[in-house]
C-alpha cells in the first residue's frame, strides 16, 4: 500500500488569504489584458498590503531611457539627508508586464526605513508594448546612473544594492551580471533576489505542485512569458544560464508554496557554488508575492524583517572589507 502523500505546510493566514483569493468572481489577471491586469494589481495593493508609512522623503525623478523616453524612478528614505553610503536599486515584479512603483511602495519604504539607506525603485518599460530585452535595458541603464554618482539624487553613492521580487529579481540578478562582466564606476555590493525567476527553460517540480491556487499560476506565468517573448536561453532571459563565479554576496529568499519556488533554489545552490558569498532563506507556508501581502498575511512581516536583518549585515560586512582592501 502506498503511503499517503504528505500536504505541503500551509500557514493558517495564509490559507485564509488563499481561501479568500480563490473564491473571488471574475475574471483572472490573464485573461484581462495587460492594461486591466495593471488596475487589478494595484487595486490588489490597498487590500493587502499595508500603507507606506513614514519617510522623510518620497520624491519622483527621470532619466533618459535608453528606450528614447525618460525612465522614472522614486526615492524613498527615511532621512532628509545623510552622508555618503550605499544606495539599493529595486525592480518591482509583476511577471514583466504588470506591477510598477506604486504597487511596490510599501516595500521600498519598509526596506529604507529597516536599513537605514536610501532606496531608488525602477519604473523599468513593461511588455507586451516593450517586449525583451527592454526591461534589462533599463535596469542596467538605471544602475549605471547611480553608480556614476546618481545626478540629480541629492545623495552620494559609495555602491550600489541591488534588489528585486519575481521578475524584478532576475532583473536584479541580470543587471548584477551585466555591472560584473562590465564594472561600473562603483561596485555592487550585494544582490537580494525576492523569489526570483531564474531558470525560464527548466520545469522544476515546484512549478507542476503549485501550477494552481497559490495565488500564482501556470497560466499566469505561461502568459507573462508569452508578453515578454524572452530569448530564454540567454543569461539576460535565464541568469542562471551564466556563470556565477564573481557575482556580489547574495540573498536569496523564497516561499515554499511558490510554482517558482525551485528556480530561486537553484539559483542559491549556483552562486554558492561558484564561490559567492550566499544566504539563502524560505518562507516556509507562505506564497508568491509575500512581501506586498503584509495586511493579507501579517506573518510575512517577520519574513520580510528576517531578510532585511540579513541583507543590512551582507551589506555593512561588504562595504567593510572594500574600506579596508
Amino acid at each position: 500500500m502506498n503511503a499517503p502523500t504528505q500536504q505541503p505546510y500551509v500557514r493558517p493566514d495564509v490559507r485564509a488569504f488563499l481561501d479568500f483569493l480563490n473564491n473571488l468572481p471574475g475574471p483572472k489577471t490573464h485573461e484581462v489584458g495587460a492594461v486591466e491586469a495593471r488596475k487589478m494589481m494595484l487595486a490588489m495593493r490597498e487590500v493587502a498590503d499595508l500603507p507606506v508609512g513614514e519617510l522623510a522623503v518620497q520624491a519622483d525623478i527621470a532619466i533618459a531611457g535608453p528606450g528614447g523616453g525618460e525612465l522614472p524612478m522614486r526615492l524613498f528614505d527615511a532621512r532628509e539627508s545623510r552622508e555618503a553610503g550605499p544606495l539599493v536599486l529595486f525592480f518591482h515584479g509583476g511577471g514583466w508586464v504588470i506591477g510598477d512603483i506604486d504597487t511596490h511602495a510599501p516595500f521600498c519604504a519598509e526596506m529604507a526605513r529597516a536599513l537605514d539607506l536610501p532606496v531608488v525603485s525602477v519604473d523599468y518599460r513593461l511588455a507586451p508594448e516593450h517586449p525583451w530585452p527592454a526591461a534589462p535595458e533599463d535596469c542596467e541603464a538605471a544602475a549605471r546612473w547611480a553608480a556614476a554618482g546618481a545626478e540629480g539624487l541629492g545623495r552620494e553613492v559609495t555602491g550600489l544594492v541591488l534588489a528585486g521580487d519575481s521578475a524584478g529579481g532576475n532583473l536584479a540578478i541580470v543587471t548584477a551580471l551585466a555591472l560584473r562582466d562590465r564594472p561600473a564606476e562603483r561596485p555592487v555590493l550585494a544582490q537580494f533576489p525576492i523569489y526570483p525567476a531564474t531558470d525560464m527553460e527548466t520545469v522544476f517540480p515546484s512549478y507542476e505542485q503549485f501550477a494552481a491556487g497559490h495565488l500564482l499560476t501556470r497560466e499566469a506565468m505561461d502568459w507573462f512569458g508569452e508578453c515578454y517573448s524572452a530569448d530564454v536561453a540567454h543569461w539576460r532571459g535565464s541568469p542562471i544560464k551564466a556563470d556565477q563565479a564573481g557575482m556580489p554576496p547574495t540573498l536569496v529568499i523564497t516561499a515554499s508554496l511558490d510554482p517558482i519556488r525551485d528556480q530561486g533554489r537553484a539559483y542559491a545552490a549556483a552562486t554558492a557554488a561558484a564561490g559567492v558569498e550566499t544566504v539563502f532563506l524560505e518562507a516556509a507556508g507562505s506564497i508568491h508575492g509575500f512581501i506586498s501581502l503584509t495586511k493579507a498575511i501579517p506573518s510575512a512581516r517577520a519574513d520580510n524583517a528576517r531578510a532585511l536583518a540579513h541583507l543590512k549585515q551582507m551589506i555593512a560586512d561588504a562595504a567593510a572589507r572594500r574600506a579596508a582592501a
